[in-house]
């Protein structure tokens, strides 16, 4: 499950996107916790960040880049985070995720266009990506 969701303030400006029942799962030993950008070594607070030029597989593929608002190409980093989830899960027998919408990592059904304009695209976060990739069920806290 997300960090932020289970209350941990590791988003990109330092809060937490707190879930009840996730928050409860996690304190009661239910539930692996992660943030793959905090795992990437991102600091808190960072600069906001965007899939630019595709989507989450694009960018696995190596055709599409994970840039901050600055600017600054984060791909590698978050690849990485994403990777180590991954070997995490695999270890564990993970087999459902719940992930934060709308980030460029854990979104589930959507993402920031790119653009830094505040509008979003159909599309995952390159974390949940991965994880679909390997057969691990991902559900967003938007699920119903």
């Amino acid at each position: 499950m997300s960090s932020c969701l289970a209350g941990f303030k590791v988003r990109y400006n330092g809060t937490s996107a707190q879930n009840d029942v996730i928050s409860w799962l996690a304190s009661h030993g239910q539930a692996i916790t992660v943030c793959p950008e905090i795992m990437a070594g991102f600091a808190i607070p960072r600069p906001a960040a965007e899939i630019v030029g595709g989507n989450a597989q694009n960018v696995l593929d190596g055709m599409a880049r994970v840039r901050e608002n600055n600017g600054k190409d984060v791909t590698a980093s978050y690849i990485s985070g994403a990777r180590m989830v991954l070997k995490i899960a695999l270890k564990n027998k993970v087999q459902a995720a719940f992930l934060k919408e709308n980030s460029p990592s854990c979104g589930v059904n959507n993402v920031y266009s790119g653009n830094f304009d505040g509008h979003l695209l159909l599309g995952t976060g390159v974390t949940a990506c991965i994880l679909k990739n390997a057969g691990i069920q991902v559900y967003s806290e938007t699920d119903q």
